[in-house]
C-alpha cells in the first residue's frame, strides 16, 4: 500500500494526482485508463479541499493499494464536513442547464470514470473509496 497525507489545500492538488497517476502507471495502468482515474480523482480532491474544511484547516489521505483480483482501490480520507458523494442522484441530463439543479456533474464524471465509489464515516472521518481496474468496462 501506498499512502500520502498533506493539508488539503489547493495548492497540493498536484501532488496528490501525481501520486496517483505514478501509482496507477507502476501497476500497467494504460496512459488513457490513467487520465480518466486523475479527472475522476481531481473532481473528489477538489471536493473535499473547497468544502470539507469550511471552519479551520485540515488534511487528507489518500492511500493507493492493488487488491488480489485484479482491482486498485484508492481511498481518499479526511476529518471535514460528513458528505456522502454516493447519496446524489445522477443529474437529468435530459433537462437544459437553466433547468438543472446546480452541483452533481462532478459525482456523475466520477462514477463514469472509476468502476465503482463507495462512502463511508467511521467516527468523524470520510472515506471516499473508488475501485478501478485496466479498463473501465470490467
Amino acid at each position: 500500500m501506498k499512502t500520502i497525507r498533506l493539508p488539503a489545500r489547493i495548492e497540493n492538488l498536484e501532488s496528490f494526482t501525481r501520486f496517483i497517476s505514478e501509482f496507477l502507471s507502476a501497476n500497467g495502468f494504460p496512459g488513457e485508463r490513467v487520465q480518466e482515474i486523475e479527472l475522476a480523482a481531481e473532481e473528489a480532491l477538489v471536493n473535499v479541499i473547497r468544502y470539507a474544511y469550511p471552519e479551520k484547516p485540515g488534511d487528507l489521505e489518500i492511500r493507493c493499494r492493488a487488491e488480489g483480483d485484479g482491482a486498485f482501490t484508492m481511498e481518499f480520507e479526511d476529518s471535514g464536513v460528513e458528505f456522502d458523494p454516493t447519496s446524489l442522484p445522477d443529474p437529468d441530463l435530459k433537462l437544459s442547464i437553466s433547468e438543472r439543479e446546480i452541483g452533481g456533474l462532478g459525482v456523475f464524471l466520477i462514477r463514469k470514470m472509476v468502476n465503482e465509489v463507495r462512502h463511508r464515516r467511521e467516527g468523524d472521518r470520510n472515506i471516499l473509496t473508488f475501485v478501478v481496474r485496466k479498463r473501465r468496462g470490467d
